[in-house]
């Protein structure tokens, strides 16, 4: 038997990187399934356009590059990246806020360090930061959930709305009437209440919000997990970066919390609102630019949590996965360098 030395992600035989990958799209599919239900048709044509771009941008990438490209674009790699991109922007954003980030991701991200296995950086949350820092409007304004709006955005209104641009006003005023005003994530809705000298409780009056938890996000968000225990189950993921994750940002909510019920909110909100349970399983757990011992993932995933902690609760962002993988991905070759598995035989010095 021949010895190969490959890039990461380092899979066996059996759990080839396509059939990794295309597992992982199947474990999101509740997830999706359950947001296009809350936020329309926008959410599964930003999906379709993603992929589209994404396997024509790495198509002509690969032939510029002269490598192999039919082998290479059956490892589903891009398509991942695309359906994690597509899912976190806004459903009704213009087109071309998704084929700018599907080209950065796969071009700039992804290949430009040497394609898959040697990119540091999440290529989908890469996008994403640059996307927000781009076109901050267009990537801040949500539309209002179904459940919730006088006037659900259907399928041939959706294609009209991404493809010509529509201001978000004409969408607010579709949505909820002329005097509907932008719909901001239940996070910022929070963050600019607190700003504006409002307390926790009236925040959370606004309509968005049921029994205290964002209308839609939590049930997004138990889809998301549904999807994470399925790969845990199916040993696509380790749980360390998941828990790690998980676990720090339960325990900093909890504390601040306790120290001020007024000021921060609860812990189960953090973790069912936003891209918590998303980012948690399908972002974070990143092979490639995640570290890789059982400590080091843990300690890379408790990262992650405090720094979203730390950015929902004081920084300008209302959710901050993003920043946080990012952040989490500079340190992936430091935690691993200092959080060395100790070698079969090795005895320490007295």
């Amino acid at each position: 038997m021949a010895f190969k030395i490959a890039s990461s992600p380092h899979l066996t035989q059996h759990n080839q990187t396509h059939t990794v990958m295309q597992r992982v799209l199947l474990c999101a599919l509740p997830g999706v399934t359950v947001q296009c239900y809350f936020f329309g048709f926008g959410t599964l044509i930003q999906i379709i356009l993603a992929i589209v771009v994404a396997l024509l941008c790495e198509a002509a990438i690969l032939y510029c590059r002269k490598r192999p490209i039919s082998t290479t674009l059956n490892d589903n790699s891009a398509m991942l990246t695309a359906l994690l991109l597509a899912i976190s922007i806004p459903p009704l954003a213009p087109w071309w806020v998704i084929v700018i980030g599907t080209c950065f991701a796969i071009g700039i991200v992804k290949h430009l360090y040497g394609g898959l296995g040697q990119n540091i950086f999440n290529p989908a949350m890469a996008a994403y930061v640059m996307l927000l820092i781009a076109f901050p409007v267009q990537m801040t304004t949500w539309v209002t959930p179904s459940n919730i709006a006088l006037n659900p955005v259907d399928l041939l209104q959706s294609i009209q709305f991404i493809f010509t641009a529509m201001p978000q006003s004409n969408i607010d005023a579709y949505q909820l009437g002329i005097d509907g005003m932008s719909m901001a994530t239940p996070l910022d809705t929070v963050k600019t209440g607190l700003s504006s000298g409002l307390t926790l409780h009236e925040s959370l009056q606004n309509p968005i919000f049921s029994d205290g938890f964002p209308v839609g996000w939590l049930w997004i968000n138990l889809a998301y997990l549904v999807g994470g225990l399925a790969m845990l189950k199916l040993k696509l993921i380790r749980w360390q970066i998941s828990v790690g994750v998980l676990g720090a940002l339960f325990i900093l909510s909890s504390i601040g919390f306790l120290l001020s019920p007024d000021l921060h909110l609860g812990p189960l909100v953090h973790l069912f609102s936003g891209a918590t349970m998303l980012s948690a399983f399908f972002i974070a757990t990143d092979p490639v630019t995640a570290a890789t011992s059982v400590r080091g993932r843990l300690i890379f995933g408790a990262l992650i949590g405090v720094l979203v902690y730390v950015i929902r609760t004081f920084g300008g962002y209302p959710d901050a996965f993003a920043f946080a993988v990012l952040l989490a991905n500079l340190c992936a070759p430091f935690i691993d360098y200092y959080v060395k598995p100790r070698a079969y035989g090795h005895r320490t010095s007295h």
